[in-house]
């Protein structure tokens, strides 16, 4: 999962990698040193040790469960010796090695081994650069395509759609007019030298999806754009602060103007929006702090004035309109986080004022502008890191820990996006010693992987359907002095099964029917992977070395079509110094056998005992799914594609959240309004506007199909009234004022006032037939973009681009901002 935070005069929004969530990365990085304290603690927010979160649970010590283990047969030893494939790395004296996987099925992986440039600073070598165009099997050494360069183990290999690729040069900047660059076409069969006319302040981004569309940051702020992959370079725009691609073409980012001077810490940012490719710019708003673009919303924080609060503001039309989100405001203590999000909502965690560790979780309408409280004491830790996780084995899943009154932390998770929470159920192979005490599984999340708890959070896979594998304990409450066990749900997270003890690395093959784990010990050596074929019920180990090595880490091909794994660490050798070693083992030749219309069943989801009527319904639908039995033992394969059965269902108190305003009453689940609302008006000021809340309190979950069944009782409506409005000042002239002294005079004044008046009053009149009534249901009232354009044409300077075409927009100046 990828963590974005941008940081702004004290308040921070952070973007917790929602759009990577669900998705195995195509890169990862293995240390070959043990990874020192330090790192955590270079993350940890200033003030804030979270070393004593974890509480002891007393109740419960150890609950034990048995392991399912099943021997290897000799022939099928055989099969696996013969099917294992070690490479060692001789005298690569590289600390990290980042593997890439390029293209979909292509076989291709790169392997990048360098040295951390910011610790190494005056030990500067050349990188070596592998690649293997067999899944892993074999590597072969290409570091002459790239002539010995030293690649930036800070930038990694950048890999885009298809088979692009894309290595960046450690350059030093005094002497050298711009950075290097190496591209490939061809999954890194063959690579590009490419000078640039700038340095790189951080990694290229691709487009979505074209790979020829990249965008830069230089490191004197300048944002630049290629259309040719990389082959040429214009300058769009001076002063950028942050980017981001937007739906099709729209790229946008933020920039101050060229007299500001730490304009991201006074919120004088602004928002700017190109839909042409740099052609033409546009600015959607001023005086911002951070802005970020998720699923299919571009959000941006905006401080009105020197003594407010934040506020966020939420575009779901890619800033053509933008309203502001009802969500209380954020002071400069506080902080918003993005945690999830696509095109039909958003999860946001709002910080509690302090030092304390947890604050509000809320979702959001299908605009992104009504928010609704979601789940209290919502746990975030003094690292910037959330326990918050979507089970994308199973649609309308989230896993979540929070920081309850008692001071321990427990696991929850909600089955309809957010609706509701509840406790994880006990495994059934799990007996609790005190039956006085509730008995609960709680899920290790970023928070126990940061404290170096377990290596590994929560894992699940869209191919994968209903499955998850994660570690956790069993009790009160987590416990970090309880050593932690791997656990695995068949069915989403209803019901779970202890499978392994102790921590361990786990990845799923083959779109679910192969799961494969290494035991990890702290400085320990590894030789022996375990593997199963029925999702984790019973496993077998296999010894795929003779030489036990220190262990790295698990890796395998993104998207759980792959039967082969690999094992990555490093063994001294003969001269004393490490070497890396990687051990491929391919499970193909094991389980030979493909699946047949025999080896699937029919598997209703949400189908768990004990959920009365709403069996199977969530989220408006029940869906059927053809998933394979877990006693077939036989490969689904690469052309394994999931599919499912859809019927809709009767609407429920579950199928609705609770509106702005508004709580769910833990004993009725009815939706009531906040005791500190409850004799007030919901009001807002939109578009100039005063608006009066009425609602039921009742606000159906975004991508909800239910239909019929309950139905709040009111309709959701909005009483408009108008707003304060300030005038604009006028001319600052010395004006005379006259008076009307004559009664003539004073009768044309009468005659004209009443005219006028009448006049207002009819104009008035039909302008408030005309008004549609906004409907929170269907609609709230935008901003348009259009009317808040703003004149710049004194502020800025737009650069021109190298094509010769100038902008008639603007470019900017601004400090830089810290985007993690």
């Amino acid at each position: 999962m990828m963590w974005r935070a941008v940081v702004l005069g004290g308040v921070l929004l952070l973007l917790v990698g929602a759009q990577g969530r669900g998705r195995r990365k195509r890169t990862v990085t293995f240390h070959r040193t043990q990874q020192d304290e330090s790192w955590a603690q270079t993350r940890a927010r200033p003030g804030r040790d979270t070393s004593g979160l974890f509480r002891t649970s007393k109740s419960i010590h150890n609950p034990s469960f048995t392991s399912c283990r099943v021997p290897l047969t000799p022939a099928e030893h055989k099969i696996l010796d013969d099917n294992t494939h070690e490479t060692g790395f001789n005298g690569d004296d590289g600390s990290h090695v980042v593997l890439t996987w390029v293209g979909d099925g292509t076989g291709v992986i790169l392997v990048l081994s360098t040295i951390d440039a910011l610790l190494d600073t005056f030990h500067r070598g050349s990188s070596r650069l592998y690649r293997s165009t067999d899944y892993g099997k074999s590597f072969h050494d290409i570091s002459q395509q790239i002539n010995n360069t030293f690649i930036r183990e800070e930038f990694g290999v950048s890999v885009g759609p298809g088979n692009s690729v894309i290595l960046t040069a450690d350059i030093p900047v005094l002497n050298n007019p711009g950075g290097i660059i190496f591209t490939s076409v061809d999954a890194g069969a063959t690579f590009k030298f490419i000078q640039l006319p700038f340095h790189l302040a951080q990694p290229i981004t691709y487009h979505f999806f074209n790979p020829d569309y990249l965008v830069a940051l230089s490191i004197d702020g300048s944002l630049w754009l290629s259309l040719d992959f990389g082959a040429e370079w214009a300058k769009l725009h001076d002063g950028v602060q942050t980017f981001s691609w937007g739906a099709g073409i729209n790229l946008f980012f933020s920039c101050s103007r060229v007299d500001a001077v730490e304009a991201d810490e006074r919120g004088d940012l602004l928002l700017k929006r190109t839909q042409d490719l740099g052609k033409t710019f546009a600015t959607i708003h001023e005086d911002i702090y951070s802005f970020g673009y998720i699923g299919a919303f571009l959000f941006f924080s905006v401080m009105e004035d020197s003594r407010s609060p934040r506020v966020m503001y939420f575009s779901s039309d890619q800033g053509d309109t933008f309203s502001q989100a009802l969500l209380p405001s954020a002071s400069t203590e506080q902080f918003y986080s993005i945690l999830d999000g696509d095109e039909d909502m958003l999860f946001l965690h709002v910080d509690n004022p302090g030092d304390t560790y947890f604050g509000t979780m809320y979702t959001s309408d299908d605009r992104g502008i009504l928010f609704f409280k979601s789940l209290e004491r919502h746990l975030f830790d003094g690292h910037r890191r959330s326990d918050f996780t979507n089970i994308t084995s199973l649609r309308g899943v989230y896993l979540t820990n929070k920081l309850d009154e008692d001071g321990r932390i427990r696991s929850v998770i909600s089955f309809n996006r957010g609706g509701m929470w509840q406790q994880l159920n006990k495994p059934e192979n799990v007996d609790c010693e005190d039956k006085t005490r509730k008995c609960n599984l709680h899920i290790h999340g970023e928070h126990s992987r940061n404290n170096r708890i377990v290596p590994m959070v929560a894992l699940s896979e869209p191919t994968a359907v209903g499955l998850v594998i994660a570690h956790g304990t069993v009790g009160d409450s987590l416990s970090s002095s309880q050593h932690p066990d791997v656990f695995v749900s068949s069915d989403g997270g209803y019901n779970w099964r202890g499978t392994l003890r102790g921590p361990h690395h786990y990845s799923i093959l083959d779109s679910g029917g192969l799961l494969v784990a290494v035991e990890t010990q702290r400085e320990g050596q590894v030789k022996t992977i375990k593997f199963s074929t029925d999702e984790g019920q019973c496993w077998r180990s296999y010894n795929f070395t003779e030489q036990p090595f220190y262990f790295a880490g698990l890796a395998s091909e993104p998207g759980t079509k792959a039967t082969s794994v690999s094992v990555w660490g490093f063994r001294p050798e003969e001269d004393g110094q490490p070497m890396w070693v990687a051990v491929t083992i391919e499970f193909q030749s094991l389980i030979n056998r493909e699946c047949n219309d025999q080896d699937y069943e029919e598997w209703m989801a949400h189908s768990a005992q004990g959920l009365g009527d709403k069996n199977g319904c969530v989220l408006g639908v029940k869906e059927i799914y053809r998933r394979l039995k877990k006693q077939s033992v036989c490969r689904n394969g690469r052309n394994y594609m999931v599919s499912k059965k859809q019927s809709p269902c009767l609407c429920t108190r579950e199928d609705y959240l609770c509106d702005y305003g508004f709580y769910r009453h833990v004993n009725t689940s009815e939706c009531v309004r906040q005791p500190s609302t409850a004799n007030k008006t919901l009001e807002t000021c939109l578009n100039g506007e005063e608006d009066e809340l009425l609602t039921s309190g009742y606000r159906k979950v975004p991508s909800n199909k239910c239909g019929g069944g309950f139905t709040p009782t009111h309709t959701a409506q909005t009483v408009i009234r108008p707003c304060g409005i300030q005038p604009s000042p006028g001319p600052h002239s010395s004006t005379q004022v006259t008076h009307f002294d004559t009664p003539g005079e004073r009768l044309v004044l009468i005659l004209v006032c009443v005219g006028a008046g009448v006049i207002i009053l009819i104009v008035t009149a039909s302008a408030v037939l005309a008004v549609r009534r906004v409907v929170y249901r269907n609609r709230t009232p935008v901003y348009r973009f259009s009317t808040l354009q703003i004149q710049e044409d004194n502020h800025c300077v737009t650069p021109e681009i190298e094509s010769g075409t100038s902008s008639n927009s603007t470019a900017c100046h601004s400090d830089d901002d810290l985007l993690e």
